[in-house]
């Protein structure tokens, strides 16, 4: 089958791969029909995390069951089913307690000796503890398919930062970082009812989308600016919660210093710069609250998908550039360059 795999940072290749094939009786081969590239994957692609020269990569898909183990008991060739971007038993003290990403049996796909989530087939390992099945008739309709594969981690991921953040009904939002993570980040503060949400970001694109998905302020400067705007916007008290999805040592500084005394940070930018802009001593200070981390977002799928299905919710227009298989290095290249908020793979 093909795939797309990286040799090194900037070179992204389709390749022939082995057929997945099922190695344990709890597996299943998942044929992908829809799959996406992630903000986090370019680090890889920029260098900035380390890759083995021809390894996997993705983690983002969803798809319909080619073929199951014989232990495998939740699922059925043919079922359609959405992946969360770990896998896991579904049964450890860790997933009991809804954090399946630190299942001492799981993994992240697109890990050495996976596969990745980018190419036409995957070998989902624990196939019962980790995917999620989706309505037949999903299959035969574009816009939802689209939307429900933000489920495997970007609408998780912004949720996520939504409960880290501790946001109720009438509180005010401040969104770190205008990418598919910050704006789901917005999508899921509307969700969970915050009065005001304040969406950081200076491309009018993504602020429109921000917008429609329930931003009620815009500021459009970075540091300085940026909290002194916020403060004004809030009687010069900060915002209760603060989504921060960047994961620069700078935007923590800045989610720190938009903060209300007493709020609470939900953080999901994955970390990258030489420190973590955190200062313990300002934090302490001002009862500043601060939780977030890899999304668990397997424990977050079945509320997230009731939500998509009845039309609560859509993330789908988080998408603006949708290629096949063999436009996957051009679609990274479009993401490197900020002409791209995220692109959909149809393979």
């Amino acid at each position: 089958m093909r795939a797309t795999v990286i040799h090194a940072p900037g070179d992204i290749r389709i390749e022939d791969v082995p057929d997945p094939r099922l190695r344990l009786p709890t597996d299943v081969v998942v044929r992908v029909l829809r799959a996406c590239i992630c903000g986090s994957d370019l680090w890889a692609y920029r260098g900035e995390s380390a890759r083995q020269p021809g390894q996997r990569i993705g983690h983002e898909f969803l798809g319909v069951i080619e073929e199951a183990g014989a232990e495998v008991r939740a699922f059925k060739a043919g079922d359609l089913v959405v992946a969360p971007f770990v896998w896991s038993d579904g049964t450890c003290d860790f997933c009991a307690e809804g954090l399946m990403t630190s299942c001492p049996q799981g993994g992240f796909w697109g890990s050495v000796g996976s596969d990745g989530g980018q190419g036409e087939a995957v070998r989902v390992p624990l196939a019962d503890g980790t995917l999620v099945k989706l309505p037949a008739d999903a299959a035969s309709d574009d816009r939802l398919l689209t939307a429900l594969v933000t489920l495997a981690d970007v609408m998780g991921t912004g949720h996520h930062a939504a409960v880290g953040a501790a946001v109720r009904p009438g509180l005010t939002v401040a969104v770190v970082g205008d990418g598919a993570v910050g704006l789901c980040g917005v999508l899921a503060a509307k969700r969970l009812g915050a009065d005001r949400i304040i969406a950081m970001g200076r491309h009018r694109a993504r602020t429109d989308l921000a917008r429609t998905f329930g931003a009620t302020d815009v500021v459009a400067t970075r540091g300085d600016e940026a909290v002194a705007a916020v403060r004004e916007l809030t009687g010069g008290q900060g915002a209760h919660s603060v989504i921060e999805a960047v994961g620069t040592e700078q935007s923590m500084r800045t989610a720190v210093a938009l903060t209300r005394d007493g709020g609470a940070i939900g953080y999901v930018g994955v970390p990258h710069g030489s420190a973590t802009g955190l200062d313990l001593g300002v934090m302490f200070g001002r009862n500043i609250a601060l939780r977030g981390g890899v999304a668990p977002v397997r424990a977050y799928l079945p509320e997230l998908l009731t939500d998509v299905l009845n039309g609560t919710i859509d993330p789908s227009p988080v998408f603006d550039l949708t290629v096949g298989l063999d436009g996957v290095p051009d679609g990274y290249k479009a993401m490197d360059a900020r002409t791209a908020l995220k692109v959909l793979v149809k393979p």
